[in-house]
């Protein structure tokens, strides 16, 4: 049995709503079983038999405003691994175009990082070339774009802790840097951080950025090590990012997540949330708001 979970980012989901998913699960074949709420008019769980996922997602999803939909098996559905990228996903900025800012090229900066997060340009290449524009910027920058733009992505505390507290192992792998990264980390809660290192020299940026660069690859090879050295199946692991970057750990995870997303990463990923904050994640475990962590 697979089952459909519908989420409210506005917490108004009627039973008119799901006699509406009912309706449109029945119409490509599937037989839906009985609703069941997770947090009445916030989120339920529509069972399902007889079609498959992939036509069952193409009926609900953008089927209701403001609803998101997380189609999976209903089997193991809480996951024991979770791997997140950083930038417009566990933080709502790109710090890169934010630090960018106190250059005074931010504009210029960010066209190339929406590019690359679209899929259009190679990672690393255009991640030389950004950091390469910024040498010459004072290292106290960073502290200070830290300090005043970098904001935690609702529910991501949330996301953390509750898993965590059900026993998972969490680890942000950002295409960012560490000078961010570990500090978001450690805010939020994460079990690890994995990042690019910023070179520095004579208290600036000196323009360039240390190798092997944490890029799409290494987001892969990084849930497949911890899930190997958790013993862990396929199944039992959940990505979520935004960019290009993060398709290939989305493709590799039992459940993979686009949030917000570019329209590449949606279309490669599991299911996206376009709607909610992250705790529509929560929410596509099966955790009702009585089980998530203070």
């Amino acid at each position: 049995m697979d089952i459909a979970t519908l989420i409210a980012s506005n917490g108004g989901l009627s039973r008119a709503d799901l006699d509406t998913a009912r309706d449109a699960l029945a119409g490509v074949g599937a037989m839906p079983g009985a609703v069941a709420w997770i947090d009445e008019g916030v989120a339920a769980d529509l069972p399902f038999g007889r079609t498959d996922r992939a036509s069952a997602r193409a009926a609900l999803e953008g089927l209701l405003p403001g609803i998101d939909v997380v189609v999976q098996p209903a089997a193991g559905r809480a996951k024991k691994l979770l791997v997140a990228d950083m930038d417009s996903t566990m933080i709502t900025i790109e710090c890169i175009d934010e630090l960018a800012d106190y250059a005074g090229i931010k504009p210029q900066i960010a066209a190339v990082t929406e590019r690359a997060m679209r899929g259009e340009l190679d990672f690393e290449a255009a991640l030389d070339a950004r950091v390469a524009l910024l040498k010459g910027l004072e290292e106290s920058a960073i502290d200070r774009c830290h300090a005043e733009r970098v904001v935690l992505m609702p529910g991501a505390r949330a996301l953390i802790r509750t898993m965590k507290m059900h026993g998972a192992r969490t680890v942000l792998v950002s295409g960012g840097f560490t000078v961010f990264a570990d500090k978001v980390a450690e805010a939020i809660g994460f079990d690890r951080a994995l990042s690019n290192r910023l070179g520095l020299a004579d208290g600036m940026l000196d323009g360039t950025v240390a190798r092997p660069i944490v890029g799409a690859a290494t987001k892969r090879e990084t849930l497949i090590a911890e899930r190997d050295a958790l013993g862990l199946s396929r199944e039992q692991t959940l990505a979520v990012g935004d960019g290009a970057n993060d398709i290939p750990m989305i493709e590799e995870a039992g459940l993979g997540i686009a949030y917000h997303a570019k329209p590449t990463t949606a279309a490669a990923a599991d299911a996206r949330i376009a709607h909610g904050d992250l705790t529509a994640l929560l929410y596509a475990q099966g955790y009702k708001r009585a089980d998530w962590a203070d």
